[in-house]
Parts: C-alpha cells; structure tokens; sequence
C-alpha cells in the first residue's frame, strides 16, 4: 500500500507513526509547497521521497489501494482532494472536510466518479475503549427509552490558534480556517455521536456563537473566529429522537466541563468523550434509589487518537469492517457542522438527512 501525503507538517507526522502499527508495510510520499516544511520532514524522515507540490507526487501511476492524505489547513483541501481522485486514488481528508458545503459536495462527486473512498479524520475518537463501552451499554438496554443527552466540552483557555499551536494564526481567520471551536471540534463531535447513535436525521433546532473576551486575544492578526458554541439538537432515530443540549468551547468565563451524560428512563450513562482515561459511570434504580457503579471497561488497543484516522480507512480501503466516516456520511457530518453557524445566524432551524443521496437542503 503506498500513501501519499499533500503537507508536511505536525499532522503528516502523525499519519507516519500511525502506520508502524498497521499490518503490512506501508510506502509514503509526501508533497509541500514549502520547502522548509519539506526539508523539515526530511530530516525526520530521509527515506521519504518528497516533492515540491502535489501534482507532481501524484503524476505516477496509480494502484487499486493508494490513498492520499490531504494535510494541508482547510483553505487547501479542495484543490488536492479534486487531484487525487483525477489520479484515481482515496482520500483521506483531514478535519473540516472543507470549507463550505459546496465545496464537500464537490469532494463527494469527484470521489463517486472516480469511484473512489471519500474519508475524513475526524474520527479521531471512534474506537477508543471508554467509547466503545458507552455503545455496549446503550445496546443492553439497561438505560430504557433514551431521553435526553448533555454534551458539554468547554475549556477556559485552549484556543488554537492562541494557547494551542500559537504558531498557526491561520486558525483565527475564517478565510482559512473556515471557523473557529466548531469547526475545528464539531467535526469530532459529530463523528462520535454518529457512531453512538446512528441517526437518520439530524435537526438543528436552535445555536448560537460567541468569542468571550479575554486579556491574552491577539491585535497582530486576523481573529474573527469563534471560540465558543451551543445548540439544541434533535437525533432523529428508528428507537425514538433524542434531544441534545450541546455545548462546545475553547475560551470560555464559565467552569471548564468535560461531560457528556445521556439519561433514560430506567438509567442514565456518563462519561468525558474525548478522555479516555476517565471511568464510564452506569446509574440505576435498585430499590432504596440510585445506585452509581463503573461500568466494565473495553479492553485498551495499541491505537491512540492520532492512528484511528489512518486504521480505520485503511480498514475501508481493503473491506474490512471499519469505523471510518465515508461519503455521503462524511459529507452530511459536515453539512450539520455548518448548519449550526447557520441556525447561530438566521435563527432558523435546520434538517440534514443522514444517508440521502439526493437530498443537499442546507447551504
């Protein structure tokens, strides 16, 4: 299997280390515009070829299972994503997919006429093993009849773009990043309730944006990104809707919470979604009232949340069984993730079908 990454830079990185762990051997090229970024990647790696822009790493002949990453900022990830699959081969595309839903449409297009895999890393927390409990607990049935679930990521100071990667400004101007918190989070967000609860549809029915000001912003740069997000959501499912009070933030003057908690009518289930080492927390009635036990953990994998990207496409691309967001799927993930600014901006409510080929309803 050859891999083919457009950027060099942390992100690239990942994808190499993530491919030790992956049976059978993997070849990887990788292309940047810029040749610091390029000699930088050579010196970690040597054996890599390198080249000077997608292009041409990508002018040789294609095999049934390449797959090109596409490791660039968002601003960047339509051209080479369109390139890839002119050359015939997957994609894997970081996370947002795009930088509007034209532009995913596009990508979806482009991979169904080349008749090939459309994936996204944002499944960065699909697999991890408190997750994977969260999901046998729900299949058990021992919560009931679902009824509502809080989901709230809210941290004071983690700003990309600031306290996170200060380095990479291009986070705080929407021209490149495409948005702030939500877009640089959603997209995990969405990918993991998704896969938790499978919905049909998913309906937008109210959101708002903010940036809380702090004495840390900058005044060098472009910042008119978000830091902070919430909505109410609707997963519409085959088992009944299920109401979520969702809520997401890098800058916040509120306590920091890393909770989700989902409550039915015989239990309730909680965990921190993107903290594995947390403990999954079961509360049932037995009697004299609730009672909170630590629910039997998954068994841990060799994987962290940087491999699951590369694994589970590679697992899509030679037909295994696979938790990778694909498509049509990947495409709807991210039409909900815009449609929340959307609904933040006209206050109207918002629909996205999961699975529907030919329905495209929110702009």
């Amino acid at each position: 299997m050859r891999v083919y990454l457009v950027g060099a830079g942390v992100i690239a990185r990942t994808h190499v280390e993530a491919a030790a762990k992956l049976d059978g051997p993997i070849e990887f090229r990788v292309a940047d515009v810029s040749p610091a970024m390029l000699a930088a990647f050579g010196e970690a790696y040597p054996d890599i070829p390198r080249y000077p822009d997608a292009a041409s790493m990508l002018a040789e002949p294609a095999r049934e299972d390449d797959i090109v990453i596409v490791a660039t900022p968002p601003f960047a990830h339509l051209e080479p994503t369109l390139q890839a699959f002119a050359s015939g081969r997957h994609v894997l595309c970081e996370k947002p997919l795009a930088m509007s839903t034209d532009e995913a449409e596009r990508m979806l297009d482009a991979a169904e006429a080349a008749g090939r895999l459309l994936g996204c890393c944002s499944v960065r927390f699909r697999g991890l093993p408190h997750t994977e409990t969260v999901k046998r607990v729900l299949n058990s049935g021992v919560l009931g009849e679902l009824t509502h679930l809080s989901w709230v990521n809210k941290w004071a100071r983690s700003r990309s773009g600031i306290e996170y990667q200060p380095a990479s400004r291009w986070f705080l101007d929407r021209s490149k990043s495409g948005g702030g918190v939500l877009m640089d989070w959603g997209p995990y967000d969405l990918a993991t309730l998704t896969d938790l609860f499978a919905p049909d549809q998913i309906s937008v029915t109210a959101a708002t944006t903010s940036r809380p000001v702090t004495s840390a912003d900058p005044s060098d740069t472009v910042f008119d990104v978000e830091t902070a997000a919430a909505a109410s959501l609707v997963l519409h499912r085959a088992a009944g809707d299920l109401l979520v009070d969702f809520q997401r933030a890098s800058g916040t003057h509120g306590e920091e919470i890393f909770r989700a908690e989902l409550e039915g009518t015989r239990g309730s289930v909680r965990w921190a979604p993107f903290d594995s080492e947390a403990d999954v927390i079961l509360r049932t009635d037995e009697g004299d009232g609730p009672v909170e036990r630590v629910a039997d953990p998954e068994p841990r994998a060799p994987f962290t949340i940087f491999d699951y990207p590369l694994k589970h496409f590679v697992d899509a691309v030679r037909g295994r069984p696979s938790r990778a967001l694909l498509g049509r799927e990947a495409v709807d993930a991210f039409r909900t993730v815009r449609a929340l600014y959307e609904v933040a901006a006209t206050g109207e409510p918002a629909s996205i079908p999961f699975g529907d080929q030919t329905t495209r309803t929110v702009a």
